[in-house]
C-alpha cells in the first residue's frame, strides 16, 4: 500500500466528464471526487433525486417522494413513479447509427442500428403478447452473447414481463435448476454457440431444457450457427426467431412501478438450488445510468465491449450501455481462442472502442502469453475495466505499457446481489496500483471488524450501511424474506454484509482481499460448488468431493477438487478424466477444476454440512485455531490434513 498514485487522469479530461458535470449542478467542485461521494451518501435523498434529473428519468406518473423508507431490508424508493426500463434503453438511440455490434471469435460481425434494433423489439414482444405473455409473466433465455439476448430482453421488459437467461455452457439440467423455479411462459434458445475454434451444437440440450419447464407456452428458436432445427419432440409451440422479430409492429411500452420486477440473476448455488435474486426496473435503472454514464462516462458516441457471458451479472451491465445511449458490443467465443490470443484486442481496435473490459485473469494470461496489444491501434480506448477478482498490482504497468499511458484502468468489485459495483474509479479519481480508487457514488461502503466497528487501514468485513436502489426486491420464492434476511443481514442487523474481505486504505481507496464466504470466482464469473458437487457425487466411483477456490498472492485463482474415492476404487488419471468430462457435460466448461486430489475424507459440521469455507482458509494458509473449532468438526483429523496440503503447496510455490 502507498499513498502516491499510479496514475493521476488528465486535468482537461476529467474536467469535461459528465461526473464533472453532475459535481458542477450539485455545486461540488468537480475534481473533489471525496466530496462529492460524501454527500451521496449523507444526503440519499438529495443525491438520486439529482441522479433522476440529471438523466432525466421519464415517468408516466410523478413520484410522492425520493426515499420513503431507508430500513435494510425494505427501503422503499420513488413510491407513486411509473416507468419502464426497456423505453429509456431504447429512447436515446440514433436511428442509423449502431446500438448493438455483435462481434465473434473468427473476427466478424454485424450492426444492428437503433431503428432495426427498436423495430426488432417491437416485434419480438408483440410476439410474446399473442402468446399471452403478461405484466409479471416469466421469459427466459437460454442464449450465448449476441444481439439476440439483448433484444429478447428488452421485448420482455417493454411489457412488464419478467427476463432470466442462462449460458448455453451451462447443462440442461443446471439450466433447469435455475429456470424452473420461475414457472416461465416462453424459452428463448439459440441452436449453438461458438468457443474457441469449436461449434457446439446445444439443440438436443435446448429440446431438455424445454422438457423440464411444463408451464412453457412456447419455445422461440434461434438459428445463430446455422444449425437446422429438427422437427417435432417439443413439449409446446416451437416458432423460429425470423418469424417471431421480423413483423412490423408498433413499439409500446407498459408503465409499471419503481420496484416492478425487470429481471432474476441467479445465485451461484453453493449449497442447494440457485437463488433468485430479483431486481426491480427503477432501481437498476438508476444504478446502472450511475455506474455507466458517471462512473464510466459513457454517453452517444462511445462504444463499450466487455467479455461477458449471459449467466454472469456483467451482461447485464453490458445490455445497460444503450441506457446512455452508448453502443454495446456483444462478444460469442472465447476470449483468448487458440487460433488468435489477442482477437478481443483487434476488435477493440476495428470498431474504436472506448470502454473495454476484462478480467484479472485475462490482463494477467495476455502478459504470460507475451501478447502485445499496442501491436493495434488502441488510442480509442480511454478505460479498461477489470472485474471478477482483485486486479493485482503487477497488471497495472502492464496495461499502461502495453494498452496505453493514458488509459485509466478501473479495478471495480461488485456483484450480481446488487448487480453493480460497490467500488471502483472515474474519470476523477487517482488510481493505486492493486486498490480500487474509491467507493462508488451512493455506496456507503465500510469495513468492519470482528466487533462489527468500522476500521481504515485493516482488513474488514465489507458491508454497506445505507440502502442502495438495487439492492434486490426479494428472492424468489422467498414468500417472508426470510432466505434474502439470512443472505445479507444475518450478522449486522440492519447492515448489508456482502462477503468480501476488504481494506479501506487512509487515502479513501478499497483493496478487494477475496471472498469471505465458499463461493466460487473464476474469471470473473461465479460458480456454485453445488454444480460441481451434484454431478461428481454421482459418479460411482466417487463417495465425496469438495471443491473450493482460492485467491493467490500473485493475483491467480486455484480451484481444486477434492475426492474421496469410493472403496476398493483407486483414483488413476483415467478416472480424472473421466470426473472432468462428467463436470464438463453435467454442469459447464468453467466448472472443470485445476486440479483433483484424492483425500481420506471430507469434514463437515456435526449437522452434515461441508466445511468449505474453513477448507479453502486453511490451504491459503490461515492458522487452524482462527480457522475452525476441532470440537465442531465431526472428523477432527480431517482439519489437520487439509492444514498440511496447504503447507505443502505453499512449500512448492516458495
Amino acid at each position: 500500500m502507498t499513498s502516491t498514485p499510479f496514475f493521476t487522469p488528465d486535468p482537461e479530461t476529467a474536467a469535461a466528464s459528465r461526473i464533472a458535470e453532475f459535481a458542477r449542478r450539485q455545486g461540488i467542485a468537480p475534481d473533489d471526487y471525496a466530496a462529492l461521494h460524501h454527500w451521496s451518501v449523507t444526503d440519499l435523498e438529495g443525491f438520486w433525486g439529482a441522479v433522476w434529473d440529471y438523466f432525466a428519468i421519464d415517468s408516466d406518473t410523478p413520484n410522492e417522494q425520493v426515499l420513503a423508507e431507508e430500513r435494510m431490508p425494505g427501503a422503499r424508493w420513488f413510491p407513486g413513479a411509473t416507468l419502464n426500463y426497456a423505453h429509456h434503453a431504447l429512447r436515446n438511440l440514433a436511428d442509423d447509427r449502431p446500438a448493438i455490434i455483435a462481434l465473434d471469435e473468427t473476427s466478424s460481425g454485424y450492426e444492428v442500428t437503433g431503428e432495426r434494433l427498436r423495430g426488432q423489439v417491437a416485434s419480438v414482444a408483440a410476439t410474446l403478447r399473442d402468446l399471452g405473455v403478461d405484466k409479471g409473466d416469466r421469459v427466459v433465455g437460454y442464449l450465448p452473447n449476441t444481439p439476440h439476448a439483448i433484444i429478447a430482453f428488452l421485448a420482455a421488459a417493454s411489457l412488464g414481463a419478467v427476463w432470466s437467461v442462462c449460458g448455453q455452457d451451462y447443462a440442461p439440467k443446471a439450466a433447469a435448476d435455475r429456470f424452473a423455479q420461475l414457472e416461465p411462459t416462453v424459452l428463448i434458445a439459440a441452436d449453438g454457440y461458438l468457443f474457441n475454434g469449436t461449434t457446439h451444437d446445444r439443440r438436443q440440450a435446448v429440446l431438455e431444457l424445454a422438457g423440464s419447464l411444463p408451464t412453457l407456452k412456447a419455445t422461440l428458436l434461434v438459428g445463430h450457427v446455422g444449425l437446422p432445427w429438427p422437427e417435432g419432440n417439443y413439449p409446446s409451440l416451437v416458432i423460429p426467431w425470423e418469424d417471431a422479430a421480423t413483423r412490423t409492429e408498433e413499439l409500446a411500452f407498459t408503465a409499471v412501478p419503481f420496484d416492478h420486477p425487470l429481471w432474476v440473476v441467479f445465485s451461484s448455488g453453493t449449497t442447494g438450488l440457485p437463488k433468485g435474486i430479483v431486481h426491480g426496473h427503477g432501481g437498476v435503472l438508476l444504478e446502472h445510468l450511475k455506474t455507466l454514464a458517471l462512473h464510466s462516462d459513457l454517453g452517444p458516441g462511445d462504444r463499450l465491449l466487455w467479455y461477458t457471458t449471459t449467466h454472469w451479472m456483467m451482461w447485464n451491465l453490458v445490455a445497460s450501455t444503450l441506457l446512455t445511449g452508448a453502443t454495446t458490443c456483444t462478444y460469442d467465443g472465447s476470449p483468448a481462442p487458440f487460433a488468435k490470443l489477442d482477437v478481443l484486442w483487434e476488435l477493440a481496435a476495428r470498431h474504436r472502442v472506448t470502454v473495454f473490459g476484462t478480467s484479472p485473469q485475462y490482463l494477467l494470461g495476455m502478459a504470460k502469453f507475451g501478447i502485445d496489444p499496442s501491436a493495434h491501434d488502441l488510442s480509442s480506448i480511454r478505460v479498461v475495466g477489470c472485474t471478477g477478482s482483485a486486479l493485482p498490482a503487477s497488471a497495472y504497468p502492464w496495461v499502461r505499457d502495453h494498452v496505453g499511458d493514458h488509459v485509466l484502468l478501473a479495478s471495480i468489485s461488485g456483484g450480481t446481489d446488487v448487480v453493480s459495483g460497490f467500488a471502483g474509479s472515474a474519470p476523477n479519481t487517482p488510481v493505486w496500483a492493486g486498490e480500487l480508487s474509491a467507493p462508488h457514488l451512493g455506496v456507503a461502503l465500510a469495513a468492519y471488524d470482528a466487533e462489527g466497528m468500522p476500521v481504515v487501514d485493516q482488513v474488514g468485513e465489507l458491508v454497506v450501511t445505507r440502502p442502495m436502489p438495487s439492492m434486490p426486491l426479494h428472492f424468489w420464492n422467498d414468500p417472508d424474506g426470510t432466505r434474502y434476511r439470512d443472505a445479507y443481514f444475518a450478522s449486522y442487523p440492519g447492515v448489508w454484509r456482502h462477503g468480501d474481505w476488504i481494506t479501506l486504505t487512509g487515502h479513501g481507496s478499497v483493496i478487494v482481499h477475496g471472498r469471505s464466504d465458499s463461493t466460487l470466482n473464476r474469471n470473473g464469473v461465479r460458480l456454485g460448488s453445488a454444480d460441481i458437487h451434484d454431478v461428481v457425487e454421482r459418479l460411482p466411483e466417487i463417495a465425496e468431493a469438495l471443491v473450493i477456490g482460492a485467491e493467490e498472492p500473485d493475483g491467480g485463482y486455484w480451484m481444486p477438487l477434492f475426492v474421496v474415492p469410493a472403496a476398493s476404487t483407486a483414483l488413476d488419471e483415467a478416472l480424472r478424466d473421466r470426473i472432468r468430462e462428467t463436470i464438463r457435460t453435467g454442469a459447464s466448461p468453467r466448472h472443470v477444476p485445476d486440479e483433483i486430489i484424492e483425500v481420506p475424507g471430507i469434514p463437515h459440521t456435526r449437522t452434515g454440512k461441508k466445511l468449505e469455507v474453513p477448507v479453502k482458509r486453511l490451504l491459503q494458509g490461515a492458522p487452524v485455531e482462527q480457522v475452525v473449532n476441532p470440537a465442531a468438526v465431526d472428523e477432527p483429523d480431517l482439519i489437520d490434513h487439509f492444514a498440511r496440503l496447504g503447507a505443502e503447496r505453499r512449500g512448492r510455490s516458495a
